[in-house]
């Protein structure tokens, strides 16, 4: 078993934690906030973002990155994407060369509209050629943590590391499978979130089964449409990167995007609705910059125009679901 050095003690990070060492891999776990160091060495539990589940012996929390990343062999980073150039800035005099990076994020980083491994590769390359590759897929950490039987794929350029990822990660409750397209699988993961904040959108205004169908079909097309613009292949968006991410995300009511939407259409504020929450809702500035993204290509993502006007406070959901109803006439 490769050691471990998981990088973010969010909630995310925390399940991957609790899977992975149950499956017998040594987890260091580094953790921002200081008070979770102890939270989770001595009292076996993450309160802040994971209560409810014991955190196993094999994982030892850190606030040292240096410490967490010492003869780490695989090294996954579970952080809110605009964080994630920073700490892996703090991260490369820590890191060896060999070891495989794994971005575990679901997200763009706003100024440089940049997906996590470009982010990764910027800061790590004028040091050394990493290995690395990207998570993604249909997966609460809740659930994840629990044990539940949870499909991951794994995508980076080299098949060898994807395969190292696979075999390692793998195990009872966790089934990876691996694909080559990094492209796709890391932009399915962050604009499904930008749909699931639609289909909450109907949901909080109490519309049915119909609406949210059609929000989760046509966000398809539209991740779709930049996936390929940006050099992914469509048929990574039919997989759990794509439709499988899309349905858990649009549909599961621990879906923290969906949360969003949902209070947006109850009439709720963007400042009201993220003043209670202790995690980021990646959506939030994942709309902004995939619209940007969508721009470089000339791309037209209706529903995303929409949900960003509702988050700038520039339009009411009632108005936003007329204007889409009442585009030009197309075919599918």
């Amino acid at each position: 078993m490769k050691r471990v050095a998981i990088i973010g003690g969010g909630g995310w990070g925390t399940a991957l934690s609790i899977a992975l060492s149950g499956m017998g891999h040594p987890i260091r776990l580094w953790v921002y906030e200081p008070e979770l160091v102890p939270a989770i060495n001595e009292e076996r539990c993450n309160p802040l973002y994971l209560s409810g589940f014991s955190v196993p012996e094999p994982v030892v929390a850190t606030g040292s990155l240096g410490f967490g990343l010492e003869g780490a062999e695989i090294v996954v980073t579970a952080l809110p994407a605009n964080c994630c150039r920073r700490i892996y800035q703090e991260m490369l005099p820590y890191l060896c060369p060999e070891a495989i990076l794994v971005s575990a994020t679901k997200g763009l980083e706003s100024a440089s509209l940049q997906r996590m491994s470009e982010v990764m590769e910027a800061v790590v390359s004028p040091r050394f050629r990493p290995r690395m590759a990207a998570i993604s897929g249909p997966t609460f950490a809740r659930e994840v943590a629990r044990g539940d039987p949870t499909a991951i794929v794994v995508a980076g350029p080299d098949p060898t590391v994807n395969r190292v990822v696979q075999t390692e990660f793998s195990g009872p409750s966790l089934r990876f499978y691996t694909n080559t397209d990094i492209i796709g699988v890391e932009l399915g993961g962050a604009v499904k979130n930008v749909i699931a904040i639609a289909a909450g959108v109907c949901a909080g205004m109490g519309l049915g089964f119909n609406s949210v169908a059609a929000v989760v079909t046509r966000g398809l097309v539209e991740m779709t449409r930049l996936v390929v613009a940006c050099g992914g292949r469509p048929e990574t968006m039919a997989g759990l990167a794509g439709m499988g991410d899309l349905v858990l995300t649009c549909h599961g009511e621990l879906s923290r995007n969906r949360r969003v939407g949902f209070q947006l259409g109850k009439g709720y504020g963007l400042d009201e609705i993220t003043a209670g929450m202790r995690t980021v809702a990646e959506g939030i500035p994942a709309t902004g910059a995939t619209l940007k993204l969508a721009a470089r290509y000339g791309l037209e993502m209706p529903i995303t125009e929409q949900v960003n006007l509702l988050l700038r406070h520039r339009k009411k959901p009632q108005d936003a679901v007329r204007d889409l109803m009442e585009r030009r006439l197309k075919e599918e």
